[in-house]
């Protein structure tokens, strides 16, 4: 079979396009503390190559001879959450049976069913690892995947049980163990059925490190692709890779799925005899983003916790970090899920995420907006007619931001949310919306690109129009002349032949006849609108 962009699951050399996994981590650090018999963990966001990573270290580890190292995922304890009997019983089956299949060896499954049986769930699992250890003719080495899928009591027991064996290591305990997760372990807040929240610190205080895994560079990313060229004669347009690096800073899953969109998704494109161009890889980003792919929505869900909420509801509005401080946990919680990324400035990670952040926030919006249609607001040679659409939009604004605002749970972006919504409802299936905004900007600009023609899509010419959005804070005119300056610069540097600057008035005590204004363009100048 040929070699295909995998999505799903851990990758397989022998059918999917792969970079070199331990390429990703330093082995010579990786070596050290494995030798020197140290538990230690390693974190990444998820579906960035955690698992294969470590299938290689276990292939690798086992080749050299000189340890028996086991790759374990213990997943399926999450359900038993504070049930420590189910929950250790669960993860002491999936060590026996990872060794009975991959090693043939039956001693575990015999030992869990006769001696182990016996064990009480708060010492079975350091009794099991003692049995197996003391029988193998090599150091263990166990590698335990998705440990911070597991619940509160369940989860406190594993680490305890770990580190009352740790000092019979190596012969009656393994000789080092690593933790995978998405979270470090320092970051853990578990809840205990009696109440209690401890950390994973304090349950777990025999950690040595943690390593964490990064994206893909840019070289990576361009090597990867390579690899399909190199099978089939296929090649990419040069332009795609700049733009593949601002759309997923290297982020593997994203890397990967852009990749199988327009190597397959894209039927047309199957024939290898044709080039991959940039029109080709702007269509298979926009379909990756409307897909709300299982990666996608992960990321969307956690938008609904508070923690999150307080990390990105700044980045949307814009706010200085002064005026609205970021708290340090929560920053460090969204780093660790692959949301955000805080050098040199605190940011959205990519340029898809920073996407599917607002479509996500106002779906529901977008789609129940009423009496809105397309055909209303495009001109007789399918241009559009941004003037009347965002008049449409100001009186939309003025008989329903209240009500509308007070349904976000991100209130404090809520005008700029509002207005993507409109848009995106105006926009949908004829163009798309790209999107700037991060702390500090004070502003949210966004850059409109509508196909003139149906036929040909974005394949033949586009329409682009940036419209730039400001909260009004202090002297209006200081606004309007550092928002026009602002909005031409990025005008200018997206291509856009048209322009306009909105300023949202959210002080109750202006009404409604002074917040709401519009100042045609003159030469050279944005539309003004106040709303």
């Amino acid at each position: 079979m040929d070699k295909f962009f995998n999505t799903a699951g851990p990758q397989k050399a022998e059918l999917n396009y792969t970079l070199p996994p331990l390429m990703r981590l330093n082995w010579a650090e990786l070596s050290y503390l494995i030798d020197s018999q140290r538990y230690f963990l390693l974190h990444a966001p998820r579906q960035t190559g955690k698992t294969t990573t470590l299938l290689a270290m276990v292939e690798r580890l086992n080749a050299e001879g000189r340890y028996s190292a086991l790759y374990v995922n213990i997943e399926t304890a999450q359900t038993a959450r504070n049930d420590v009997g189910a929950g250790i019983k669960t993860i002491c089956l999936a060590i026996a049976e990872t060794v009975a299949m991959d090693r043939g060896d039956n001693q575990l499954l015999a030992w869990l069913k006769q001696e182990g049986s016996e064990k009480t769930p708060h010492q079975q699992l350091q009794a099991l690892l003692n049995f197996w250890c003391q029988r193998s003719d090599r150091p263990i080495v166990l590698l335990l995947d998705e440990v911070d899928a597991l619940i509160g009591d369940t989860l406190v027991s594993l680490l305890r049980q770990l580190r009352t064996g740790y000092t019979q290591r190596p012969h009656a305990f393994p000789h080092s163990v690593l933790l995978c997760g998405v979270r470090d372990l320092k970051d853990y807040r578990i809840h205990q059925s009696s109440g209690e929240i401890i950390t994973g610190g304090s349950a777990f205080n025999i950690k040595a490190k943690s390593l964490t895994m990064g994206n893909f560079n840019e070289v990576e990313c361009r090597q990867l692709y390579q690899q399909h060229t190199e099978a089939t004669g296929q090649p990419f347009e040069e332009g795609i890779f700049a733009e593949l690096w601002l759309d997923t800073a290297g982020q593997p899953w994203l890397v990967n799925a852009l990749g199988h969109e327009l190597t397959w998704e894209e039927v047309a494109l199957r024939d290898r005899s044709q080039t991959i161009t940039l029109q080709h890889y702007q269509a298979a980003r926009e379909r990756l983003i409307q897909s709300r792919a299982t990666h996608l929505d992960q990321l969307a869900h956690k938008l609904q916790e508070e923690r999150v909420r307080r990390v990105i509801a700044p980045l949307l509005a814009g706010v200085d970090e002064l005026e609205q401080p970021v708290p340090r946990d929560d920053r460090q919680y969204c780093e660790d899920l692959g949301l955000v990324v805080s050098r040199p400035s605190l940011r959205i990670s990519n340029r898809i995420y920073r996407e599917v952040i607002p479509r996500e926030l106002t779906w529901i919006t977008q789609t129940t907006i009423a009496n809105q249609e397309q055909v209303w607001y495009l001109h007789p040679d399918r241009r559009l007619n941004m003037v009347k659409l965002l008049k449409a939009f100001q009186h939309f604004f003025r008989e329903n931001a209240e009500g509308w605002i007070e349904r976000f749970d991100y209130k404090e972006a809520g005008p700029q949310l509002l207005m993507q919504a409109f848009l995106q409802r105006i926009i949908n299936g004829g163009g798309r919306i790209q999107r700037e905004y991060a702390l500090g900007r004070k502003r949210t600009d966004l850059t409109i690109e509508w196909s003139l023609d149906e036929a040909q899509g974005f394949f033949g010419p586009v329409q682009r129009i940036v419209v730039e959005l400001k909260l009004q804070r202090g002297d209006l005119e200081e606004l309007i002349a550092k928002g026009i300056t602002q909005t031409l610069d990025y005008a200018d540097g997206c291509g856009a032949e048209e322009s306009h600057l909105l300023i949202f008035n959210r002080d109750p005590k202006v009404s409604w006849e002074e917040k709401l204004w519009y100042c045609p363009a003159r030469e050279n100048q944005p539309h003004l609108w106040g709303c």
